[in-house]
């Protein structure tokens, strides 16, 4: 038995209610060698993207909604649930937006009770700051049904977005209010906060770095004493943001890190957090 590779940063290609125009080319541009109508057909259909994850040696996928309306679009709850219905290998994250959620507490508990695995926020696309009392029962409710918090942190190249509320020191606040709860600083503070992203992992028990967006070849270059956090690093690709999945996991198990470091950030460190099965030879 081994610990599976678990990618923790997919989105769909298909927004099923729409994309913003700008975030639509930028993809479109990632992909520009591809027959874009084809592409975006093949991509939609969850059990040949099951199988791209498989054959790219991907074991297990986190599939993210997105209610952004105003940066990059929206992929709805229901379209990511359906999306991974009976399939295992697709574990469904839902979005809430703060501003279209009043009871966000209550949202996170009947989204959960749904099948959804976690809960993904977008503080620089749905612009809020990390520690805004409205968000506290949210924070609350994933405590006790203990399902993680991912909060994207860092830069993004999308119009409209605004960095300032992608401070990663906003969850440090978090952190000690809701010590049950397991947060996943998405992009470890790309771009501006690295070292802030580090120290707060080291620093909170409950605070794990996801790595997705980043060059992987480049990690120790932005995180030099990564082996020291192992145990709290998880990989994620952020595709259809990247062109070669295999590549990217290639790239970290061609790092200078230990055996067990390899492998709890490509997947052992994932599957304790979602209490996943091991995986055959």
């Amino acid at each position: 038995m081994r610990s599976p590779v678990v990618d923790f940063h997919i989105h769909p290609i298909c927004y099923d209610k729409y994309y913003v125009e700008s975030t639509l080319n930028w993809i479109k541009e990632m992909h520009a060698d591809k027959n874009w109508d084809e592409f975006y057909h093949t991509f939609s259909n969850p059990d040949y993207f099951r199988n791209y994850l498989q054959e790219n040696g991907v074991d297990y996928g986190v599939i993210l909604a997105d209610i952004c309306p105003a940066v990059t679009g929206i992929c709805t709850n229901e379209y990511v649930l359906e999306f991974c219905k009976d399939r295992q290998e697709l574990i469904p994250f839902a979005s809430i937006n703060p501003y279209l959620t009043a009871h966000t507490g209550r949202e996170l508990q009947r989204l959960v009770k749904e099948g959804f695995r976690g809960i993904k926020l977008y503080p620089t696309y749905q612009h809020f700051y990390p520690t805004d009392n409205n968000l506290y029962p949210l924070y609350s409710q994933a405590e006790e049904l203990q399902v993680p918090l991912m909060v994207h942190t860092g830069t993004s190249m999308f119009k409209g977005s605004k960095l300032k509320y992608g401070d990663p020191l906003y969850l440090d606040e978090v952190a000690v209010d809701f010590p049950g709860l397991k947060i996943i600083l998405v992009h470890s503070g790309r771009g501006i906060w690295y070292e802030s992203a580090f120290v707060l992992t080291r620093l909170h028990d409950n605070v794990y770095m996801e790595v997705s967006g980043l060059p992987p070849q480049k990690l120790l270059d932005y995180f030099p004493e990564l082996e020291r956090v192992s145990e709290k690093v998880i990989f994620g690709s952020d595709w259809p943001g990247i062109t070669d999945l295999k590549r990217n996991i290639e790239a970290i198990m061609n790092l200078p890190l230990t055996e067990k470091a390899k492998r709890n950030i490509l997947g052992a460190n994932a599957t304790r957090l979602l209490s996943l099965p091991p995986k055959n030879q």
